[in-house]
Formats: structure tokens, C-alpha cells, sequence
């Protein structure tokens, strides 16, 4: 209708406008943790539990960290995690709305070029780290996936893991 193009879901600007309203909190570390906080729960991603996020990598073959996922792609995973979420929380999932806000999310954090394409270990990290679940177990999860079968990790590998991290918040 204007004419232009819009990269946000309308319930994403939404979002975005009234994690504006939290930017009075007066301390940094609790104005990040309750806009975290909020993308959670508007994501519906406090629902859904860590170990979920590991199956449904295992069922779309997500094992491969360096390889870049399509739109379509990062869509059918999307999907799958929230058909399940939507199984067990009726009422509060809304899936088309669900996949739409968190891919809208994953492409504004993990791909600012606007390429179409993100890498696995950025959604896995980006699920994983609003998933419900307690923090050690996060870091757990977390490493374990960037050090893959050999349980170590190098310096590239803990670097991509922090910078993925970080674009969180």
C-alpha cells in the first residue's frame, strides 16, 4: 500500500516499540534482562524446554554448525518446535504468528545483510539461549554443541560461539 518494504512483522515493531518503553529501567543489567525477558515470552520460547530444542536439531539433521540454512529451511524447524509447543500449550501458542515473530527475530540478530541464509549454530544458539532451561545447563548445551564430538574446543570455534551470543541482547 506505501509502497516500501518492510523486513518486520507488524507484531514485531510492536514488540520492538514497547521494549522501548522499558529503557527508563534504571541499571543496564536488568533493562537487558527485561527485554530478554519479554522477546521470550512474546516469542513463546519460555515454553519451550531445552532438550526439545536438541530433538528437533537431531530431526532436521542440524549437525553440521558452519552450513548456512535457507528461509524455507529455518521455517520447517520453526515450525516443528512450535507444533510441538502448540501440542502441550494450546492457549498460548499461536504457530503461524509464533514462526513468523521468531524468524523475523532470528533474521533481524543473525543476518543483517539481508542475505536469506543464516548458519545453523546461530539458530541453534539463538533457540537455545531463550529456551527454558537453567542457566548452567545452557552453557552445557551451548558448549557441547560448538565442540561437536570431541568435547574440545579451539579458538574459532569459542569465538563464533561468543559472537552469536552476544548479538543476542
Amino acid at each position: 500500500q506505501t509502497q516500501t518494504t518492510c523486513w518486520d512483522h507488524p507484531k514485531m515493531t510492536e514488540l520492538f516499540q514497547s521494549l522501548g518503553d522499558l529503557n527508563n529501567v534504571r541499571f543496564s543489567a536488568y533493562r537487558t534482562a527485561i527485554k530478554i525477558r519479554r522477546l521470550q515470552k512474546t516469542l513463546c520460547l519460555d515454553l519451550l524446554e531445552l532438550n526439545t530444542t536438541n530433538e528437533v536439531f537431531k530431526q532436521h539433521k542440524l549437525n553440521q554448525n558452519d552450513q548456512l540454512l535457507s528461509v524455507p529451511d529455518v521455517i520447517n524447524c520453526l515450525t516443528t518446535t512450535y507444533d510441538g509447543l502448540e501440542q502441550l500449550h494450546k492457549d498460548l501458542v499461536n504457530v503461524p504468528l509464533c514462526v513468523d515473530m521468531c524468524l523475523n527475530w532470528l533474521l533481524n540478530v543473525y543476518d543483517t545483510g539481508r542475505t536469506g541464509k543464516i548458519r545453523v549454530q546461530s539458530l541453534k544458539i539463538g533457540l537455545m539461549s531463550l529456551s527454558k532451561g537453567l542457566l548452567e545447563e545452557k552453557y552445557r548445551c551451548l558448549f557441547k554443541e560448538v565442540a561437536g564430538p570431541t568435547e574440545m574446543c579451539d579458538q574459532r570455534q569459542l569465538g563464533l560461539l561468543l559472537h552469536d551470543a552476544i548479538q543476542i541482547p
